[in-house]
């Protein structure tokens, strides 16, 4: 009797869904090819070659590549569910409902928290740079962009996220103390204004 793995019977390749060590298999590689080729170049397909299954099994574990990058970092939050969420109720109030999410998350994780490291790594590594700018302009500053009714959207969403980078780094990283010590509800009010002024006001003239 011919084995059903032989081509001609349309054997499959790769491991079944409930294999144990499949689903670490495909993170431990889309790691390494997220790491390398950073996030646009990493294909799911690549990934499902070095882990050895088939590219519908990382779909099956992740449903898409931006869930699977979320899971392979370790993200604390995926903005795919996120972001929509925060964007939904309109532009209006936008700058503050970001921020006040955001320093939530990173005062609730402290140390413990995933994005710290992706951020100090993208500082000194050009590879983990690209990876992070991939990743960020896809599933968060797109979709920022997306909602804003105003000239240069992907611009005003940048500008965004710098402030918003800017306060992680001197905040959690450098830790500038009175800034650290800081009532995040001040921050929200203080930091939500600027970011806000980015989104809907007129950006200065050339």
């Amino acid at each position: 009797m011919a084995s059903t793995d032989s081509p001609g019977n349309g054997g499959r390749r790769g491991r079944r869904p409930g294999d144990s060590g499949t689903r670490e298999a495909i993170l431990d590689a889309a790691r390494a090819r997220f790491s390398g080729e950073g996030f646009r170049g990493a294909t799911v397909r690549a990934i499902a070659g070095d882990a050895g299954v088939d590219p519908s099994l990382v779909m099956h574990f992740f449903g898409s590549k931006q869930a699977l990058f979320v899971a392979a970092m370790e993200f604390p939050l995926d903005p795919a569910e996120i972001v929509p969420r925060l964007v939904g109720p309109g532009v209006d109030g936008l700058g503050e409902r970001l921020l006040r999410f955001l320093l939530g998350i990173i005062d609730e994780l402290g140390e413990a928290n995933p994005m710290l490291g992706l951020v100090r790594s993208a500082v000194t590594h050009p590879d983990a740079a690209r990876m992070m700018r991939e990743f960020l302009g896809e599933a968060i500053l797109d979709r920022i962009a997306a909602a804003i009714d105003a000239d240069r959207p992907r611009l005003r969403a940048e500008l965004c996220a710098s402030q918003i980078v800017g306060i992680l780094m001197a905040r959690q990283i450098l830790a500038l103390p009175e800034l650290a010590a800081a009532d995040r509800e001040l921050l929200v009010g203080i930091y939500g204004r600027t970011i806000q002024r980015y989104l809907t006001e007129p950006l200065a003239s050339s």
